[in-house]
């Protein structure tokens, strides 16, 4: 590829910020939260015109479960969040943990407040750049466009929150990408939702999920009818009156890290939408005979792309073991939920799993050490790509898990932000997993914590 020079390298600068959160999705949003609640100049740099990410613009029908069977273990801001919006929707019971359905314009409200209730400032419609670096593994500015023309935005610590790790990659850090021998990616889903369903008849009509063996996805499928529909994947949620959300199919081959392929994705999921609709109002009349596509993703749901190398690499012994570790940020007790190749999805039953399920009460402490990448300074990255095996990734990715890694990585970077020589690795992460106790976290003490009388109630000893 040719290169272009510009006749002028002069871009205005902003450089009052002591942390930069790049990307407002679940983890995004609990960082800058947190890092503005403890008292750091925080901007938060957006690329959409909404927070909340794969919840809210990605039209993610439902939360993954926020409890480990026998408690919540997803608290502080996670709680606050899924609260806000459970407490918006009433045909949800008050009780309800697990598999919780999303309204999306209720979420991007409960989001904004959030951020603005912390002092937050939100910068919408912003696209990254560039990341410009020095010689000493520090990032020196962002370099951003939008209606604004391009900027450079400066800061003491940033948060990587991309999802793509891409302040971190483009900054110099070690990463690695989908499957280590193949490089293949899980593939990606375009969710939507359909609006004038016939609730009575969805709630008491058969099961669609493919975990029915009798659901009439299968039927569609067996008809021939509709070779847009790749798989029985369809999971799918009533998210306000008369309206239910889709996460169904899968789209093989779709890097979120190339602008084309993205691109190319999200055309082909729109049509993929319109053949759910004609399928399911053919096959599931009296739920779907009068339904319409209401919307459709603005962004794709993409399950993996980089993950970066930190200062630990959360291992598969180390889920299967249900590990506990002495700078843990939060746990987490949801599956290896991998989904498979072309192949694999299409094949009676799906991808089979391989790594058996936690029971009730099991979980996995995730170390701060991997929200840290090694050759980096200044940069803390949280969501679903910290530094993980990649079958570890596949638990990891859900917006419960990456909601308390957001508010770690925030309140760790205003930390940062607050020594002598902002560094991410010099965090004192005993303070760190005080305050986030303070702030209601899930930290239950640590075999060491409890041989010195400190830390929360119970042992975890995994």
């Amino acid at each position: 590829m040719s290169s272009y020079k510009m006749r002028s390298n002069e871009i205005p600068l902003q450089d009052s910020w002591d942390v930069i959160v790049v990307g407002g999705g679940p983890a995004g949003c609990a960082a800058a939260a947190a890092a503005a609640r403890e008292g750091a100049r925080t901007l938060l740099v957006e690329a959409t015109g909404s927070l909340g990410g794969m919840g809210t613009s990605g039209l993610v029908p439902a939360w993954c479960p926020f409890s480990d069977m026998e408690t919540i273990i997803y608290r502080g801001l996670a709680m606050k969040v899924f609260e806000s919006l459970k407490a918006q929707m009433p045909h949800v019971g008050k009780d309800a943990v697990d598999w919780v359905p999303i309204e999306p314009e209720k979420l991007k409200v409960i989001y904004d407040e959030l951020v603005q209730e912390a002092g937050v400032t939100v910068q919408f419609m912003t696209q990254l750049g560039a990341v410009d670096t020095d010689e000493n593994g520090r990032v020196a500015a962002l370099i951003t466009a939008s209606k604004s023309g391009l900027q450079a935005l400066q800061a003491k610590v940033y948060i990587d929150c991309t999802g793509d790790a891409d302040v971190a990659a483009w900054a110099g850090a070690e990463y690695l990408k989908g499957d280590v021998e193949t490089g293949g990616l899980m593939p990606a889903t375009h969710c939507f939702t359909l609006g004038n369903v016939d609730e009575h008849a969805y709630l008491h009509g058969p099961l669609l999920h493919s975990s029915n063996k009798t659901s009439p996805i299968y039927d569609i499928l067996g008809s021939g009818r509709y070779p847009l529909i790749p798989d029985a994947h369809i999971c799918n949620n009533i998210t306000a009156p008369r309206t239910v959300g889709f996460n169904a199919g899968h789209l093989w081959e779709v890097d979120n890290t190339d602008v084309l392929s993205i691109s190319e994705a999200l055309m082909q999921g729109r049509k993929l939408a319109a053949a759910y609709r004609d399928a399911l109002a053919e096959f599931q009349p009296a739920s779907f005979g009068n339904s319409y596509v209401a919307n459709t993703g603005s962004l794709m749901g993409v399950r993996e792309t980089r993950r970066i190398t930190g200062d630990y690499v959360l291992s598969v012994e180390d889920y299967v073991d249900r590990r506990s570790f002495e700078d843990e940020i939060c746990r987490n007790s949801y599956f290896i939920d991998i989904h498979g190749t072309e192949k694999e999805e299409k094949q009676a039953g799906g991808k089979q799993e391989v790594i058996r399920r936690y029971g009730p009460g099991e979980s996995h402490g995730i170390p701060y050490r991997c929200l840290t990448p090694r050759l980096l300074k200044n940069v803390l990255v949280a969501g679903r790509s910290i530094s993980c095996a990649r079958e570890v990734q596949g638990s990891v990715r859900v917006m419960p898990v990456c909601l308390a890694m957001g508010e770690a990585a925030g309140i760790a970077a205003a930390m940062a932000a607050l020594l002598p020589e902002p560094d991410v690795h010099a965090v004192d992460t005993s303070a760190l997993r005080s305050r986030l106790r303070e702030e209601g976290a899930y930290l239950p003490a640590t075999e060491a914590e409890q041989a010195k009388g400190e830390g929360g109630s119970g042992v975890l000893s995994h």
